[in-house]
């Protein structure tokens, strides 16, 4: 069977080699042929871009590996539980397996495969829950607090019609002045210019 490996790794070269060399040794006991690794390197938490990540979806979406190992289920994404499951069933869709090697009962090449994206499925719906509570107590406490919530007054809120931008531009007002005029950006009234109308 045609493997690959996906890593996410830290700067410390030392947890890089022990993460690789354990997926190396567990693919090879699994009579797995290796095809390729992919490995990010992060520096920090937050939001990172991950080329091997996505170049690795790229590979399983043109079935160049069957089964995709990875060392942890948080060193595959931490993008949170939704996410994280829409990227296995990408991969299930594309027909490539894949496998946890520290979480052994994270393997959808085997018999509890349904029951694992179940279980995944309904932590994914109790933190789209969760996330809408939380955004609906955070409106409630900016409204109690005095926050004015929507647009920033001075913000296009109306229709633009191209007429009215040219009719300005007939009496020879320059881009800045009829952004001026409108309460609008000068990129505002290039867009409407463009598309012919826009919608605040």
């Amino acid at each position: 069977m045609k493997a690959a490996i996906y890593a996410r790794v830290s700067t410390d070269r030392q947890e890089n080699k022990n993460q690789l060399e354990q997926l190396r040794e567990f693919a090879d006991k699994q009579r797995w042929f290796i095809v390729r690794e992919f490995v990010d390197t992060v520096s920090g938490s937050g939001k990172q871009n991950r080329p091997a990540f996505e170049q690795m979806m790229l590979w399983a979406s043109q079935r160049k590996f069957d089964v995709l190992l990875f060392w942890k289920l948080d060193r595959f994404s931490r993008e949170g539980v939704r996410q994280t499951l829409q990227h296995l069933t990408r991969l299930d869709h594309y027909g490539v397996g894949w496998r946890s090697y520290t979480e052994q009962f994270l393997d959808s090449t085997g018999i509890f495969k349904d029951a694992i994206l179940s279980i995944l499925a309904t932590l994914a719906q109790q933190e789209r829950i969760a996330i809408s509570e939380r955004t609906k107590a955070g409106l409630i406490r900016a409204r109690k607090a005095g926050k004015r919530l929507g647009r920033p007054e001075g913000s296009v809120s109306v229709v633009l019609k191209l007429a009215d931008i040219e009719r300005m531009r007939r009496e020879g007002l320059g881009l800045r002045a009829i952004a001026r005029s409108l309460g609008c950006s000068v990129n505002t009234v290039q867009r409407v210019r463009h598309s012919r109308s826009y919608r605040a």
